[in-house]
């Protein structure tokens, strides 16, 4: 099989087993639709393991090819084809193995649901979508992959549609995303202007041209072209990436089923947005105020989510957060230059962010679909693999010396501490401090969940079994992968791995800093446990442990003294309130006044009835005129006459 075949059968096989299991599902038994369904994820991780072995052979050398012209219009060409590159088939990797692990997993999860067969054809169809994305080599088929996975996540976060806050939380993820798509929009619009091409390879190497353009807002205001390009870009990446502000619907997402959350909200859909920044590198090495700005608002998200998650009950949602707090870190990583960074931990972070989620769905099977971590306790001796998988996702989320998230993390915080851009101090302490807060939240959930007493009764206690091998087995592997995925960090990252798809600039020299002090993995984790950040990370630990085992009235206690900021994060900062009571509320006060003014009186009022009223005025006032009296009809023709002839006399 060629190259090019390979690379089609990755992203056909899922396609496939969708389109099958969603138009004939009717007449297919429940282990038909997923049999069909795996087969085809794991055909496509089949021949993505194969395009990785092909691309070693050649060194990592970018193969970047067109596949189908769908139209060309002078020398504007649009069509699909694939860059494959080391940035590329990582992500294809990531797509396909996260997705079969959350494909047998939903065997167990899903198997009393009506809708079994249309889930497995939702979720086929979103790996279909995400490896068009990720495997696209131009902004056109980007943009295609971009919104379908858009609208397959807007069909799974509402799948239960029986629910009123499932319908809610689909129609805010749909909206957010539309406002962070726009402005993505804007940015492909400027490019294919700009450059008047949408290649990836023809817009790299025309981008050092417009360093020195300028966008004319008015005509006393112009900004960079490539700023705003770069920012214009980030604003899709922050819709699909949930960063602050467009962060709001990624927790309400949670209203899917759990597979879901760990498909698209944790490993694959969210990371879209690292991986778009990643690989416009070219773009945004040449702008420093956009990296800037995507440095803060990394930051931001890092810092300001991770404190949310301190104070959440519902198991899925701590984890959700988690997800944003992590989410920052990549972007902060983003910004500082360090995008080959930034990709190794969306790779950690996807396997035992999907582990983490996985297992707390395997929690939620076993308690009945109970998700109140205050309503849980005492798991371990009921739930012995889940515990111990659980144990090792947490470990690698915290960031414990010799887990993966500790490579990826520690690396993270080491990459802003050497950045000389502006205010780069002030980042390095907010993620720094994160580095607390995420030990805090993680050891409070873990120990509510599986620690202490049982706080249900004795008879729901004694129902709580482990989930079956359909469930646990996925587990288990997504537990391997968070403990070793991180030692391949010295090829990754201190290799030639992503050179040829990743481009710095000589003024960013962040990663070659790191590269000078790294000394191996086994020194790393050696210097892992006397780093500042591990230090943190056992305050947290201990503090989490002090408050919710050794001594759990301590919260208690503290509730009144905490009362303001508890208050602040249990609503969020507010952020809800304010996009649906402010800014949605506005709307629809807009919409009625629009309708009342320009609809009612404008439209239906003055051109529609009153130009019936008028021609009905007038018609009643001509039809006084038939009166069916004939003298009256005689005087008329004579005066009609008498105007006749003396016009034509005074022609004349």
């Amino acid at each position: 099989m060629s190259f090019v075949q390979l690379c089609l059968t990755t992203v056909l096989a899922p396609l496939f087993g969708s389109i099958v299991v969603g138009l004939f599902g009717k007449w297919l038994s429940k282990s038909h639709a997923h049999l069909i369904t795996i087969a085809g994820v794991g055909i496509a991780l089949i021949a993505s393991g194969l395009v990785f072995y092909e691309l070693f052979q050649t060194e990592y050398a970018p193969q970047n090819f067109s596949v189908y012209e769908w139209a060309k219009i002078g020398g504007f060409s649009l069509g699909v084809g694939f860059l494959i590159d080391s940035l590329t088939v990582i992500m294809m990797l990531v797509v396909t193995s996260v997705s079969l692990m959350v494909h047998i997993y939903t065997i167990g999860y899903m198997h009393d649901d009506p809708g079994y067969k249309r889930f497995f054809s939702y979720i086929s169809l979103f790996t279909f979508s995400m490896l068009m994305l990720v495997m696209s080599n131009n902004f056109l088929q980007l943009f295609f992959g971009w919104e379908a996975v858009g609208l397959v996540s807007y069909l799974l976060i509402g799948f239960w549609y029986t629910r009123p806050s499932a319908i809610l939380a689909n129609i805010k993820a749909f909206l957010v995303n539309r406002v962070g798509d726009f402005g993505f929009l804007l940015g492909i619009a400027a490019i294919a202007v700009s450059t008047s091409s949408l290649d990836y390879a023809q817009v790299f190497a025309a981008a050092p041209s417009l360093t020195e353009s300028q966008l004319t807002i008015t005509n006393s205001f112009q900004v960079p072209l490539l700023t705003f390009i770069c920012i214009a870009l980030f604003v899709g990446a922050m819709g699909k990436s949930a960063q602050v502000p467009l962060h709001v619907w990624l927790p309400d997402s949670m209203e899917g089923p759990t597979p879901i959350s760990a498909l698209i909200h944790a490993a694959t859909m969210v990371t879209a947005g690292i991986f778009m920044v990643a690989r416009m590198s070219p773009l945004f090495e040449l702008s420093e105020t956009a990296l800037l700005f995507i440095m803060f608002v990394g930051a931001i998200t890092a810092f300001f989510m991770g404190l949310v998650a301190m104070v959440q009950d519902d198991i899925k949602k701590v984890v959700a957060y988690s997800t944003l707090s992590q989410l920052g870190y990549m972007t902060v990583a983003l910004g500082v230059s360090a995008y080959s960074l930034a990709i190794f931990h969306l790779y950690t972070h996807a396997f035992f962010k999907a582990l983490l989620f996985l297992a707390a769905g395997s929690v939620i099977i076993a308690m009945h679909h109970e998700q109140n971590i205050r309503k849980m306790g005492g798991l371990w001796k009921r739930m012995p693999i889940t515990y111990v998988t659980s144990l090792i996702g947490t470990l690698a989320l915290i960031g414990f010396p010799a887990f993966s998230g500790f490579f990826s993390k520690e690396s993270i915080i080491e990459a802003v501490h050497l950045s000389e851009l502006p205010g780069a101090h002030y980042v390095y302490l907010m993620v720094l401090s994160g580095v607390f807060i995420t030990a805090f939240y993680s050891l409070r959930l873990f120990i509510l969940v599986f620690h202490g007493k049982p706080r249900m009764s004795d008879e729901n206690y004694s129902h709580v079994n482990e989930t079956p091998k359909v469930v646990t087995v996925p587990l288990i592997v997504l537990a391997i992968c968070s403990v070793f995925a991180g030692y391949a960090i010295e090829p990754m990252i201190y290799g030639d791995f992503f050179a040829a798809s990743i481009r710095v600039g000589e003024q960013h020299g962040v990663m070659t800093k790191m590269a000078e002090h790294f000394h191996g993995v086994q020194a790393m984790i050696t210097h892992g446990f006397v780093a500042t950040a591990f230090y943190l990370l056992l305050g947290g630990v201990l503090l989490a442990w002090l408050c919710y085992s050794l001594v759990p009235s301590i919260p208690k206690l503290l509730a009144p003294v905490l009362a303001i900021p508890s208050f602040i994060l249990a609503r969020k900062y507010g952020c809800d309130w304010l996009y649906i009571k402010g800014f949605a509320r506005l709307g629809v006060g807009v919409g009625k006044v629009a309708s009342a003014l320009g609809d009612r009186i404008l439209i239906d009022g003055l051109m529609v009835n009153g130009t019936a009223s008028m021609v009905r005025g007038v018609s009643m006032q001509l039809r006084k005129i038939q009166s069916g009296y004939l003298y009256q009809y005689a005087f008329a023709m004579i005066i009609g006459l008498l105007e006749l002839l003396t016009y034509f006399y005074y022609q004349t």
